[in-house]
This record gives structure tokens, C-alpha cells and sequence, in this order.
């Protein structure tokens, strides 16, 4: 299913599900994707609450740029149940 995505999304799956897991996804990247990919609603202190496929998750904005490795956890396993990890 990741051919239907743009080559910057592409790129954000693979960083997500790569194995061990970059240190440095940016979150700019990840909301791209996500907005790109889920049904996203900003909620009124400042999460962002993510439907993707038959899961909904609610993340926290990173004080940093980059996303911590629970959140990349999480992403991995609502891409992979959404059909975004490779067979």
C-alpha cells in the first residue's frame, strides 16, 4: 500500500518501521503522513488524535523534533494493521 503514498511519505514509513529504529524522525514528517494517510482531529490541548484503520490512538506533540521511541512503537503497529508495513 505504500506505492499509493508520495516518495517523502514513503520515506517517513520506511524510517518508522526500519529496524532498529532511527533516533531522528522528525514529527513535521509523521503529521504529514498522518494527515495524508489517517483521519486526524487536533484536539483542544494541542494532541492529535489519529483514526487509522480499525485503531484510534491519541499522540502528545513532542517537545523536541523529533518523535520518542513509544510513539514509533505505536506507529508501527497502526501502520502495519492498516496495510503500510511490508508482507
Amino acid at each position: 500500500m505504500t506505492t499509493d503514498l508520495g516518495s517523502d511519505h514513503r520515506g517517513t514509513v520506511e524510517r518508522i518501521l526500519r529496524h532498529p529504529a532511527s533516533g531522528n524522525i522528525e514529527w513535521r514528517n509523521v503529521l504529514s503522513l498522518l494527515e495524508a494517510v489517517a483521519d486526524t482531529t487536533e484536539e483542544h490541548n494541542g494532541k492529535l488524535k489519529v483514526k487509522l484503520g480499525s485503531e484510534t490512538e491519541v499522540f502528545r506533540t513532542p517537545h523536541g523534533k523529533d518523535i520518542d521511541p513509544q510513539m514509533i512503537v505505536d506507529l508501527r503497529r497502526m501502520l502495519a494493521g492498516a496495510g503500510y508495513a511490508p508482507s
